[in-house]
């Protein structure tokens, strides 16, 4: 079975380490940039209509936190969720996690809007993307309510487990560095706590880079604060 890149992504996240773990949980935008095989305007038709999209995509890196196991198997058949504390072992398909049989992701992004480039054909502008800057995207279907949102459902282990949310203190100082329109969507980036949680250790200083600019911050009960922010060099 073979799978064709038709597009990828653009963004803020050159890092896998920082991004969100679940899709619309940090505003941050970027934008879906056709292959030049399927730079069709026909292909997009009555795409501007829908809210959301679903994006199906694979992972452009290997996952950094390998599972017991996964190097030898190439997947782990059980995964420790980060909501759960890393300390808990689930099911890999009862779970989210990267550790997989087959590198592939779905994200269900907001839309803004489609706009027609004259180089670049139609680009899908989109907002929430859970995915790495150049991630290839395989398919893109439209969000539907009536089929994709089910009211009540349970959500398993996360719904036992959601209050995981950091406060962030962004000094003003800092964050003047980084440009506006990107301050608020980094700031839901690291109110999710971008740390491994079986991993905390209250007086690291850890490092992100996003959009440019290589963050350090430290997290100590439930505060992340953001300690020095500079500009990445052009590349």
């Amino acid at each position: 079975m073979q799978l064709k890149k038709i597009a990828h992504i653009e963004n803020d996240y050159t890092d896998k380490f920082g991004i969100p773990r679940q899709a619309g949980l940090a505003d941050v935008p970027g934008r879906v940039v056709f292959e030049p095989e399927y730079r069709r305007e026909e292909a997009v038709r009555g795409l501007e209509g829908f809210d959301y999209v679903w994006l199906i995509w694979g992972f452009s890196e290997p996952f950094a936190h390998a599972e017991e196991g996964a190097e030898k198997t190439g997947w782990s058949p059980t995964v420790r969720p980060p909501r759960l504390g890393g300390n808990r072992r689930v099911g890999v398909f009862a779970s989210r996690s990267p550790n997989r049989p087959n590198p592939v992701g779905l994200s269900a992004v907001r839309l803004e809007r489609v706009e027609t480039d004259p180089e670049l054909g139609p680009v899908l502008y989109v907002r929430g993307a859970d995915l790495l800057n150049g991630s290839p995207i395989y398919d893109i279907k439209p969000y539907v309510p009536l089929a994709d949102c089910h009211e009540n459902a349970r959500a398993g282990f996360a719904d036992e487990h959601g209050d995981y949310e950091l406060a962030v203190d962004f000094p003003a100082e800092l964050i003047a560095r980084i440009p506006e329109e990107k301050r608020k969507g980094l700031v839901e980036a690291l109110a999710q706590d971008p740390r491994p949680t079986y991993k905390d250790e209250g007086d690291r200083v850890y490092g992100l880079s996003f959009g440019g600019f290589n963050l350090h911050f430290t997290v100590r009960n439930k505060t992340l604060t953001v300690t020095s922010v500079e500009r990445l060099p052009d590349r």
